[in-house]
This record gives C-alpha cells, sequence and structure tokens, in this order.
C-alpha cells in the first residue's frame, strides 16, 4: 500500500467517524449537560437573590459592601445569563434601600439572624 492510498483510507475512515450517529449525538449530550449546568446555576443564583435580597428589604436597609457583593457577584452574572422575573422584582426594590455604613462582619450576623426568623416562621405554617 503506497502512501496515497494509505491516506486516503485514513481519511475515510475520519470522515465516516465525523458523519457517524455517534458523534453528533456525543455532541448534543455536551450541549445538554451544559445547558443543564446552565439552568442549575442560575436557579442556585435566583434563589440566593431572593433570599439576600428579602432578608435585605426585610431589615430595611443594606450596607455597601452587601450591595457591591449582590450586585457585582449574583445579579450582574445572572442577569447576562439571562436571568429575569421575580429577581428583577427584588433587585430593584433593594437598589431602592437606604446604605448603612455597617462593618461586613456584622451585616453577616444580621443576614444570619433574619434567615433564622425566617426558619421559625416557616416552621410554624
Amino acid at each position: 500500500m503506497d502512501a496515497g492510498n494509505w491516506l486516503a483510507s485514513v481519511l475515510t475512515v475520519v470522515v465516516a467517524l465525523a458523519a457517524s450517529g455517534g458523534f453528533w449525538t456525543w455532541l448534543s449530550k455536551r450541549d445538554t449537560r451544559k445547558s443543564a449546568t446552565t439552568q442549575l446555576l442560575l436557579g442556585l443564583a435566583h434563589d440566593r437573590i431572593i433570599f439576600l435580597g428579602m432578608s435585605y428589604i426585610d431589615r430595611g436597609w443594606v450596607t455597601k459592601d452587601e450591595y457591591e457583593d449582590f450586585v457585582k457577584y449574583l445579579w450582574i452574572p445572572y442577569s447576562e445569563f439571562g436571568g429575569n422575573g421575580l429577581a428583577e422584582k427584588v433587585k430593584n426594590e433593594v437598589d431602592k434601600l437606604p446604605m448603612q455604613g455597617v462593618h461586613k462582619n456584622n451585616s453577616i450576623r444580621l443576614v444570619k439572624e433574619s434567615d433564622e426568623r425566617y426558619r421559625a416562621s416557616s416552621d410554624g405554617e
């Protein structure tokens, strides 16, 4: 077998594999998994935006650090992925809150206290 025939045989095998259903199925499943991952991340971001946003709204104010983290690490990526709806309404309400200069560690304690109040009120329902 000379080099020309060998190359033609290899090329035929490569084209046959590329055109086979298995290759396209693999690509399709890869996109599906990526889509599921995207949906999962959107769901987690949505949950976190609602939870933190409602905690801030219930409290009636937000610190500068909380607001910056909320927007930078949750809202911007969430909206770029196409998230909207209730999370957008919550974000808009958080935008209206007055800012108070509480140290970040204190604000974390306040969010934890808010979470405990939420759990306690949910247990009674």
